[in-house]
């Protein structure tokens, strides 16, 4: 079995490979990039991460298009935003399973929170406790807010809002928060109050997959159990920052890198994993 020192310096060497600026380009957080303001990069890159499924061309043309909708001010369209007056505006907006109704719906929610809180850093970080090994309590919560902030939103927006007590790895919601909470140069590091270490790895079942051939991930569903399995483990490695592994997670499996056992083990590692329930 490989040594955890050899796995690290394997792993490390992937993220400084594939942990560079010419990732932005071909990612959705290339969006929340082409803004300036951080409360626009935070508004647009939440929805940018939650429609961020499917095809990578047709997923950035069509975060483009809400750009245009929001006339390239995100914060202010959506603190402005009145269902009653533009929700037309949405009228065409559809993306595999998100429909003008959720649209109207996110950005009517969001624009609550935002008034009430300040900003989605805020509403995020009251929910987060200084002794909180991981987020998700803080996404948990940050999830129901969402959808509860207002009454009257359809039933049907709950499944563009995942919640770990529900089992779901909440991979896109990890990803936002990768994104605003770690620094450059991919991610955007524009929340001060979310210390990396409490970050969870968004896992898919892509990202599985390269994580079990490591020996890295016993558990064999994609749920949130095995998130906090694999950050867990990847704790050992960076205590400080173990959500920068998905990057070399990600750079495998997408690149279709064959894992090098010289460095793995073939299929095991010699770590413990320190799992435990939500």
């Amino acid at each position: 079995m490989a040594t955890l020192a050899n796995l690290k310096l394997y792993l490390d060497g992937l993220v400084d490979r594939f942990e560079k600026p010419e990732f932005i380009h071909n990612d959705p957080i290339v969006i929340p990039h082409s803004f300036e303001d951080p409360l626009d990069q935070e508004i647009i890159g939440l929805y940018a991460a939650l429609l961020a499924w499917g095809q990578r061309k047709t997923l950035l043309k069509k975060l483009e298009d809400l750009c245009e909708i929001m006339s390239y001010k995100p914060r202010k369209f959506v603190y402005d935003f009145d269902p009653e007056k533009d929700a037309h505006l949405f009228a065409n907006f559809i993306y595999r399973t998100f429909q003008p109704v959720d649209a109207v719906s996110l950005t009517t929610n969001i624009s609550l929170v935002i008034k009430q809180f300040g900003s989605l850093e805020i509403a995020f970080s009251s929910f987060v406790k200084h002794d909180d090994k991981h987020i998700g309590n803080g996404l948990q919560k940050f999830s129901d807010l969402l959808f509860a902030i207002n009454p009257a939103t359809p039933t049907r927006v709950r499944k563009h809002l995942a919640r770990p007590l529900s089992g779901s790895a909440c991979k896109r919601f990890c990803m936002y928060l990768r994104w605003v909470s770690r620094p450059g140069p991919v991610d955007l590091g524009i929340w001060n109050s979310l210390s990396p270490e409490k970050l969870v790895l968004p896992l898919d079942v892509h990202s599985g997959r390269q994580a079990r051939a490591l020996g890295m991930l016993n558990r064999k569903n994609d749920d949130w159990r095995a998130v906090l399995e694999l950050t867990d483990n990847c704790r050992y490695l960076c205590p400080e920052d173990p959500c920068k592994y998905d990057f070399a997670f990600f750079g495998l499996g997408v690149n279709k890198i064959p894992i090098d056992p010289d460095h793995t083990g073939t299929n095991k590692i010699d770590v413990t994993s320190i799992s435990s329930d939500y």
